[in-house]
This record gives C-alpha cells, structure tokens and sequence, in this order.
C-alpha cells in the first residue's frame, strides 16, 4: 500500500508539473502585434497605414513555430493597410488565413491588452506609424510591462516610432544605451519623404541615447540588444521574426 501510494503521489507530482510547464508555455506563446490606425501621409493626401509585409513575413515565422499572435492599434478595429502586394505569397497566405485576417481587421485597443499575457510586443511599420505610434502612452505602458516582465520588445521600420517615448520604471528611455535600428534618414530621403514626416526616426532615437546602428538603402538589417530587437526596412522584416524566435527559444 506504501508503494502504491508512493507512485500515485509521482504520478500526481509529475502531471502537476506538467501542467504547470504547458501553462507556462501558454503564457510564452502569446505575441502582441502593434499596428497603426493612421492613413494619411501628412498633408500629401497620399494614402498609408501599416505595411502589409512587415505584419505577414515575422507572423510566418511565429505562426509556424506555434506562437499564437494579437494585434492592438491605437483605434482598434480595421486599421489602413499599405504595401498591399498578394504577388508576394507571404502576404497572400497571410491575407487569405480567416483567423488571422479576421483578427487584424478587428485590431484591439489598448485598453483591452493585459500586459501579462504577452512575452512579446512587435512594433509593424508602414509610414502611418510616424504619426500615431509615438505619442501613445498607453501603447508604450504596455511595452514597459512587458519588457519589464522580462518580455521582448521589437519593432521593424517605422514601427520604432513606438520605441521612441517608452520608458522603463527607472525613468529612462527604453533605447537609451542600447544598439538599434530602423528606417535610416537616407531610406526617408530617398522616399522624399523627409519634409513629409513628423521627425525623423533616426534622429529622433539618437536622442532619446540609442546606439543607432544602419546599413546601406533597403539592406537587410536586425539589431538585437538586452530583449530589443529592431530592424531597418521592409527586407529586414523577414529576420526581425527570426530573431524573436531565437530569443523566445532561449
């Protein structure tokens, strides 16, 4: 009876922690993409939002590796899309999944996100993210949250505009001493958007003490530094989700 009772408790230890293990893994495997709710270029008229393939190229890589994924905007809802390219077949495949679309198009608000349930927020870029990204401080509480959580907070392109303003509990900047990177003042020039855009995303991260880190026009760039992971452009969107990945398997 002894032994009986002994194996009965191993077993119920052993499902215990295993239960523990897949609900911590749960937790792990909630991802938070931020998106703009922004659709104008300034005063150009031109139409903007979040770019296409800077959601579907790092969702392929964290959807395929089992992480389930939200999104937030500022507004929630169906946020504008740009970069609306189906040729490419990561976007179509991205575009044409009925989850995921659906859940893209009815974006959270930021007052529906509970930090908690998130190891990582991903800044999507699109120019849209110039003008409403920054200045969001309810966006930016939760990043704090959740890289204070001891989460990942990324973002590719324009979508470091989100970083610029984050700051931690110790009253400095979230970039402040550390390496990052996103779409260079030569990238803005070269979309003569220059005098378009609120500020310029490079300086603006200069400023706030970021160890800015580029490459040449439209090179594929990720920087990875203490859990912030940035990229420079569209063509670095690929290996922004890598490099979540890799941090997440760690």
């Amino acid at each position: 009876m002894k032994k009986l009772a002994l194996l009965f408790l191993s077993l119920f230890t052993i499902g215990f922690i295993q239960a523990q293990h897949q609900k911590n893994n749960a937790m792990k495997k909630k991802i938070l993409f931020v998106v703009t709710s922004h659709d104008k270029k300034g005063s150009t008229g031109e139409n903007t939002g979040y770019y296409l393939g800077e959601v579907s190229h790092p969702w392929e890589v964290l959807h395929k590796a089992g992480y389930e994924i939200d999104f937030v905007s500022p507004k929630g809802g169906t946020p504008p899309v740009d970069g609306f390219d189906l040729k490419d077949p990561v976007n179509k495949e991205f575009w044409e999944n009925k989850e995921y679309r659906y859940k893209i198009d009815h974006s959270l608000k930021p007052s529906q996100v509970n930090p908690k349930d998130y190891s990582t927020i991903f800044y999507a870029g699109g120019h849209g993210a110039m003008w409403d990204l920054a200045d969001n401080t309810e966006l930016s509480a939760i990043a704090s949250k959740i890289y204070e959580n001891g989460g990942i907070v990324a973002g590719v392109c324009h979508g470091p505009a989100g970083l610029v303003n984050i700051k931690l509990s110790n009253g400095k900047y979230l970039v402040d001493g550390k390496k990052i990177n996103a779409f260079t003042n030569e990238e803005e020039s070269a979309v003569k958007l220059t005098d378009v855009v609120p500020f310029l995303l490079e300086n603006k991260l200069k400023e706030r003490g970021a160890k800015f880190e580029k490459s040449g026009l439209w090179q594929n760039h990720v920087v990875t530094d203490q859990r912030v992971i940035t990229g420079q452009n569209p063509q670095s969107a690929k290996s922004v989700g890598e490099a979540i990945l890799k941090v997440l398997n760690k």
